[in-house]
């Protein structure tokens, strides 16, 4: 039986600067009423499109405490269920005659909750980050719970039964069953919950979070989303550069004080090495040709002047519209 651990709820706490465009505020409200109506909800898509970013925010909009646990093809049912860890042992001594000297040992198997439980007895937002990583046998324990609101323990929790709380709500995520160590899970589970599949972000929304994220205008962060988003075109049935590569570019930009223009040669430079993916499978001879074909692309996206300003984030800034002020870094989350 797997080691349990003793389980720490978080406190995520919406990041300031999180990039509310429409696209995104749609997909957020629609999550959320599903939520509050009792039904778990399902972020689905491929890397990169912000499944799990979005899966925090969304849990913490509900201002309940939250319980994270990321897929494992290791797991079985007493990692998330909770299992027996160590004994307790008690001890009575009888000395009432003081000529006879009494001893009674008894020790007893310690069972101690693990993570769903925890989250299904006090109440917390569960949030199964790649739950299809983990075997669909470790994953027949939600079922019930989904379902009938009852997690069924096993021998020695105590209870063969946990009445789940009212507040309790679950919120999964997923990358597509061809991506290496994902399991198809039973239709069972998936039956039960209301599945939201996410594609790579509008224009305009990759612009914002280009911008949130990197401090760059909105001129050079369209520069790059374009960039990109040309590189996703080529080859077939390929990992396609996300909004990651985006990020990356835009901060290295910054960072080195490069401009987004196709005669700055650092610029140039990164883009090669951040979108020289061995996945983008386009060769010629048994060479790859996607060096060349980023080149070509800087010089489409990026080849016009920049505008006076345009130098790293001291031009032009963000669009009222494009949401709340953006700044990077992490989502936040406390322990509690």
């Amino acid at each position: 039986m797997a080691m349990v651990e003793e389980v720490t709820a978080l406190r995520p706490k919406p990041r300031d600067g999180f990039i509310k465009t429409g696209m995104v505020q749609k997909i957020t409200e629609r999550a959320k009423s599903y939520l509050l109506a009792g039904y778990p909800v399902h972020f689905s898509g491929a890397a990169g499109t912000g499944k799990t970013t979005l899966a925090l925010h969304l849990a913490a909009s509900l201002e309940r405490p939250v319980i994270l646990i990321h897929g494992d093809d290791e797991f079985v049912s007493s990692d998330l269920v909770g299992g027996n860890q160590g004994y307790h042992r008690s001890r009575l001594v009888d000395n009432y005659i003081h000529s006879v000297l009494k001893t009674e040992d008894d020790m007893k198997k310690q069972w101690v909750d693990n993570r769903l439980t925890t989250a299904c007895r006090n109440g917390m937002t569960l949030v199964y980050d790649e739950f299809t990583r983990s075997r669909p046998e470790a994953n027949n324990v939600l079922l019930s719970v989904l379902e009938e609101r009852v997690l069924d323990l096993p021998h020695g929790s105590g209870d063969s039964y946990l009445q789940v709380h009212p507040d309790f709500r679950a919120i999964f995520t997923s990358n597509p069953e061809e991506y290496v160590g994902v399991h198809k899970t039973q239709d069972a589970l998936m039956d039960r919950m209301i599945t939201i599949h996410l594609g790579h972000y509008d224009l305009r929304t990759e612009v914002a979070i280009v911008m949130g994220r990197s401090g760059l205008d909105e001129e050079q962060a369209r520069r790059i989303v374009g960039l990109v988003r040309e590189i996703r075109q080529l080859g077939v049935r390929n990992y396609k550069p996300n909004i990651r590569a985006c990020i990356m570019i835009a901060r290295m930009t910054k960072m080195q004080g490069a401009r987004a223009a196709a005669d700055d040669r650092v610029f140039s430079h990164i883009c090669k090495d951040v979108l020289n993916m061995e996945t983008i499978k386009v060769t010629h001879e048994g060479k790859t040709l996607v060096p060349e074909k980023v080149e070509e692309y800087i010089q489409k996206t990026c080849g016009a002047p920049l505008a006076p300003g345009g130098n790293g984030g001291n031009g032009r800034r963000p669009r009222a519209s494009v949401g709340a002020a953006p700044r990077a870094g992490k989502e936040v989350m406390e322990r509690v």
